[in-house]
């Protein structure tokens, strides 16, 4: 048995092929191959390319292979390291009867059974420095999935970690920013790493149709196209509000899931453009809910029903409508006032004006303020996003100018549309959630219908 394991060691392709009854994929075999041959190994790539596999195959050949192996997994969120990870482990441990018998799956752990206190793989958030302090052992790996979004303090913590003769990192992500630890090892460390790109266009798992969507919608240079499906760090040009880290960096944060209930919602003008509605909790945006093709009756019905579910989900005993009042959505705007008042629901009804009058002169219309706002508070991280491909889309590639006047000027829809073929509806919903009004300490409360801006 031990002249197998040494061999396996080796032989990680091996291990995944006999014990696990797997067969990788291409890039997953060279993977396998480096990191058994290297000490760093840094894989950057696009959605859908099978990362989650190729570390728990990682994990489960390095505890098998070695005595007293000990394992560090980390992520920036709760859910990518227990549901996503921790689950692929489990999948693939009960796929061999041999590691069954030899390890078990516990929600934040993979045990020797015969050592469980020093044989073992562990998973810790990547939510501050000392849940990853204090592992030392001759055999160790750690693993940090979505390594984009993990900070350089985190890493800090890990490098003091990796001092023993069979230490090793495996770092696998997205690209989503051009900073960091993850980054500089693809630049100016990268002579210190082993490192790969695997593009989404050139695996089997994802289809020819998610990436021919994503060039379509948003244009093969995109950032969205770079990080998303090519595995390329982003651009993040001159001229775009709110680049892609930002909103990568928030969808990977956890929701508070407390605070005030608002809604921003951006009426549908014509065609297949899209009513967005922006479902928005203190600092966190928990969902975007979007239709097409409805009269503005059916689209004040379906908003009513959103409000009063939301209201009774969240236990909200009152709650706010941010309406987009120009164009049709000032029928919206008045309908929703009636039945607010008939059916005596605690909200208020505030009709905005993305073509407005702004707050701050440095801004030429209350959109252009909002959507910088946004990026503000997407800066300080004080807000959350969710996982959303089309609004990270939308947010990503809005662009701005001055105006004659010295002013920012937020890109049209119309132009935005007319560049890119679609209405950036999502990205204005979520704007009009977060966005700066007037202080409530001069407008401690509200009467239903009230408005900000007329």
């Amino acid at each position: 048995m031990e002249r197998i394991l040494k061999h396996l060691r080796g032989e990680p392709v091996e291990f995944v092929r006999k014990i696990l009854r797997a067969q990788a994929d291409d890039w997953q075999r060279d993977a396998l191959n480096t990191l058994a041959k290297s000490a760093r190994l840094a894989i950057r790539s696009g959605h859908g390319v099978g990362k989650s596999c190729l570390q728990a195959w990682s994990v489960l050949w390095f505890l098998f292979t070695r005595p007293n192996a000990r394992v560090v997994m980390t992520a920036p969120t709760i859910r990518q390291l227990y549901d996503i990870l921790m689950a692929e482990i489990s999948k693939w441990l009960k796929r061999s009867e041999l590691l069954e018998e030899l390890f078990e799956w516990q929600k934040t752990k993979v045990i020797f059974k015969a050592e469980p206190e020093n044989y073992y793989a562990v998973a810790r958030t990547a939510a501050k420095p000392e849940n990853l302090q204090g592992f030392h052992a001759e055999h160790l790996l750690f693993i940090l999935d979505e390594a984009s979004g993990i900070g350089d303090d985190i890493f800090e913590a890990v490098e003091g970690a990796l001092t023993g003769t069979d230490n090793k990192l495996l770092m696998c992500g997205n690209p989503t920013r051009n900073s960091g630890f993850f980054y500089r090892a693809f630049h100016e460390d990268r002579e210190l790493y082993q490192t790969m790109k695997v593009s989404s266009a050139e695996s089997g798992r994802v289809s020819d149709e998610y990436c021919k969507r994503l060039i379509k919608q948003y244009g093969e240079d995109s950032d969205v196209v770079r990080v998303r499906v090519l595995g390329e760090f982003p651009k993040s040009e001159s001229d775009g509000v709110i680049p892609l880290e930002l909103i990568e960096a928030a969808m990977m944060r956890e929701p508070a899931r407390q605070g005030e209930l608002i809604l921003g919602v951006d009426v549908a003008r014509q065609g297949n453009d899209l009513t967005a509605v922006a479902v928005r909790l203190g600092d966190d945006c928990l969902a975007i809910k979007t239709w097409r093709h409805a009269d503005l009756m059916t689209t004040t019905g379906r908003i009513i029903h959103l409000l009063t579910e939301l209201m009774t989900k969240h236990k909200k005993s009152r709650a706010e409508l941010r309406i987009d009042d120009d164009g049709l959505g000032a029928g919206v705007t008045d309908r929703l006032k009636e039945v607010i008042k008939e059916r005596q629901i605690a909200a208020q009804v505030i009709a905005c004006h993305n073509g407005g009058k702004s707050r701050d002169n440095r801004y030429s219309n209350f959109i252009s303020e909002a959507m910088f706002a946004l990026r503000e508070r997407l800066e300080q991280k004080l807000l959350t996003l969710p996982r959303d491909e089309n609004l990270a889309g939308e947010l990503s590639t809005r662009r701005f100018t001055l105006n004659s006047a010295d002013r920012i000027i937020l890109e049209p829809k119309s132009q935005y549309k007319k560049r890119l073929g679609r209405s950036p509806d999502r990205a204005d919903a979520l704007a009009l959630a977060f966005a700066p009004l007037r202080s409530r300490a001069v407008l401690p409360s509200f009467v239903a219908g009230s408005s900000y801006w007329r």
